[in-house]
């Protein structure tokens, strides 16, 4: 233990804390803008520095540890002077039309700047200017960048897809993509754990809210929108609402009110991926498809994008099905536009999601009879939602529960968990023991894969009748990355893998309201679990409006049609 002094309190600490942990564990604040904890410890931006008796220079906190005997002031006039000038001069290198920035009020820099009651700049306004392709998934407002390289930081570490690095040199240090090349020719995979992680503005996704508005207000579209699993455990996060208040069913009175025409659950088509999934792999597994190599999930178009990127040999071993979100948009244009005669040209189909390479995944061509376009017409991020709630006005706690429309407005609880790491494979699990053995077992029987991993992935493995199913689940690119490589060198063998981009999954993904140094995947997974116990159906296959839409129209799970709308060539 080590004993020092801040701001005048006798602290004593375990040896190796920093500073700044330090004081944290004596309720003393230091703020900080470029610093995540184990991921960017770099000092960049200075904001955290203090004051040790003794020397001349201040110290920054985020990475420097506490020494027996030190004596430290956290606030002191000269702490104050030079935090108010650090601040100072990155707001003269900022774009500060916080009144139109989608970060204004949950913005680090911003709220900083009020804290230290920065009401004017003493130094000359330069703030740079960056061209950037407005039509792209994500987007780049390099004008709000502070060089904080949280961003670099995420895609090396986290993701490891090196997408970022720092362009220039001298006063005109930036950051920009990697390898002088543009965002559209780089193999980024959308992730948007660098939108999430970043403390500014400077990064975001495209935003659609406006598309979608038009859509509501032409007379000649029929409005259809489903809302993702992942979704209903963070959109009420941003709005004063708890988990348990925001539920999925307020989203959809909201949606009504704003003239949707009809609101459905993606946890529905969630159960018809876990049909089609589940069927295709006890066919790949019965055949011995997967003795060498095995069968992984494409529910997370982040994790296709860097399989078609990095290892574009092993794309034949992804799942032929389509995510839920396009099977939703097939399912849309094509039965459901017969049952309520409407061409499908004049069904606008929305998706609200907890991510931003769903916009990118929108664009899949789609081809039906006579029908030729998309299946999806418009992606929202959860934060869009959050965004278009509030131009509403609405009061959302005084709103009551909406309902889902027929006749797809049941869903199981192995749909909701779609959201969360493991969620696809216990849910597959779940249903193919049942279609191989006929036998059912307890819907808990599969936790062992639930939940954030303590190491690189996890795996397990299940007796099905005599024969050994081994399994994994990843999040996170760059231990899917490592998981990938050990199955290139022969060290570990399985027969089915579930991959999510984003760590945590869904709940954690690229377009989740963001909470800057707080990483809640963990927490709005279990709460889809919650809901997934809670729920009186919690098999897939036991789902009736989907086990309807079999019997009225795809005939069953791998058939012709069902291969013709739900399926797709890798």
């Amino acid at each position: 233990m080590v004993r020092l002094t801040i701001n005048g309190k006798a602290v004593i600490v375990p040896e190796g804390t920093t500073i700044m942990e330090a004081a944290a564990l004596n309720h003393i604040k230091i703020p900080k803008l470029c610093y995540l904890k184990d991921i960017n410890e770099i000092a960049a931006c200075r904001v955290c520095v203090v004051e040790q008796e003794g020397k001349e220079q201040l110290v920054t906190s985020c990475n420097n540890t506490v020494q027996e005997g030190m004596i430290l002031y956290t606030n002191s006039p000269k702490v104050r002077r030079n935090r108010r000038k650090t601040v100072s001069m990155l707001l003269s290198q900022h774009n500060m039309q916080c009144a139109i920035c989608s970060r204004s009020q949950n913005c680090t820099l911003q709220s900083l700047a009020n804290e230290l009651n920065i009401l004017e700049l003493p130094y000359k306004e330069e703030v740079p200017k960056e061209t950037w392709n407005a039509d792209f998934p994500l987007i780049r407002d390099g004008d709000k960048c502070i060089k904080c390289m949280r961003c670099v930081q995420i895609c090396d570490k986290v993701q490891g897809l090196n997408i970022w690095d720092v362009t220039s040199t001298g006063a005109r240090t930036s950051v920009g993509v990697s390898l002088n090349r543009d965002i559209e020719t780089a193999d980024c995979s959308l992730c948007g754990q660098c939108i999430t992680h970043c403390p500014v503005g400077a990064l975001r996704e495209r935003d659609d809210t406006q598309e979608f508005l038009d859509a509501i207000a032409d007379e000649n579209k029929t409005v259809v929108v489903q809302i993702a699993p992942a979704v209903r455990t963070a959109w009420a996060e941003s709005l004063g609402l708890t988990r348990e208040q925001g539920t999925v069913e307020k989203i959809a009175a909201i949606l009504r009110k704003m003239g949707v025409d009809y609101v459905f659950d993606t946890s529905f088509t969630a159960d018809l991926t876990i049909m089609e999934e589940g069927t295709e792999f006890i066919q790949r597994f019965t055949s011995g498809d997967l003795d060498k190599y095995p069968m992984f999930t494409s529910c997370c178009p982040g994790w296709v994008r860097f399989m078609k990127t990095q290892y574009p040999k092993m794309v034949t071993r992804l799942s032929s099905a389509k995510s839920p979100q396009q099977m939703f948009g097939s399912v849309m244009k094509s039965y459901f536009a017969q049952q309520i005669q409407v061409n499908p040209e004049n069904i606008y189909s929305v998706s609200i999601m907890p991510c931003v390479a769903k916009k990118a995944e929108k664009d899949m061509d789609f081809y039906y009879k006579e029908y030729a376009g998309h299946e999806i017409d418009c992606v929202l991020t959860t934060r869009e939602l959050d965004r278009l709630v509030r131009s509403e006005f609405v009061d959302v706690a005084a709103v009551k529960d909406g309902y889902f429309d027929t006749p797809f407005a049941n869903s199981t609880g192995a749909g909701v968990i779609f959201g969360a790491t493991g969620g696809v494979m216990e849910a597959a699990l779940r249903s193919a023991y049942v279609l191989m053995t006929g036998e059912k077992l307890e819907a808990d029987a599969f936790k062992q894969v639930r939940g954030m991993h303590k190491y690189d992935w996890n795996e397990a493995e299940l007796d099905i009748q005599g024969k050994t199913v081994k399994i994994a689940v990843v999040s996170g690119l760059a231990n899917t990355r490592k998981l990938m490589e050990a199955m290139k060198r022969n060290e570990v063998k399985y027969h089915f893998v579930e991959v999510m981009a984003c760590p945590g999954g869904c709940s954690g993904g690229g377009g989740q309201p963001i909470h800057d140094g707080k990483e809640l995947a963990q927490e709005r997974g279990n709460f889809l679990y919650f809901l997934d116990q809670s729920n009186q159906m919690r098999y897939s296959h036991e789902n009736p409006d989907v086990l309807r839409l079999y019997e009225e129209f795809f005939e069953k799970p791998c058939g012709h049609l069902s291969h013709e709308l739900l399926h797709m060539e890798q």
